[in-house]
């Protein structure tokens, strides 16, 4: 297992997180993942000095939410879509209606039946 996980979560405007990183914090919740997270560090656009748009920048991270992982060896790896971060860091399965729900915001160009 890992040794540290940094969540990056974006606010908005009136202090309120995005749709995405409200969902994906419930999903830790309602899973029994956010145990894991070690750290939950804001992205304030307004503020780009805040330490999430900092990371955001060092990483070159555009969307939110996203994690920092740290391996035991220190080595850092990004992940960007909550599906990957469970399956391959948390090692939980992902349920069909996620995979789904990813692969729509992954790719909204496509049409889905």
């Amino acid at each position: 297992m890992t040794t540290h996980i940094i969540m990056v979560k974006k606010i908005l405007a009136d202090g309120a997180p995005c749709r995405k990183c409200g969902e994906v914090y419930e999903r830790l919740l309602r899973d029994g993942l956010l145990q894991h997270i070690d750290r939950i560090v804001t992205a304030d656009p307004h503020n780009p000095d805040s330490e999430g748009m900092r990371l955001a920048a060092r990483h070159q991270v555009s969307r939110a939410p996203f994690f920092i992982v740290r391996d035991k060896g220190g080595n850092e790896h990004i992940y960007d879509s909550f599906l990957r971060l469970k399956r391959e860091v948390l090692q939980a399965r992902a349920s069909t209606t996620e995979v789904a729900l990813d692969l729509a915001e992954r790719f909204p160009e496509l049409d889905y039946i």
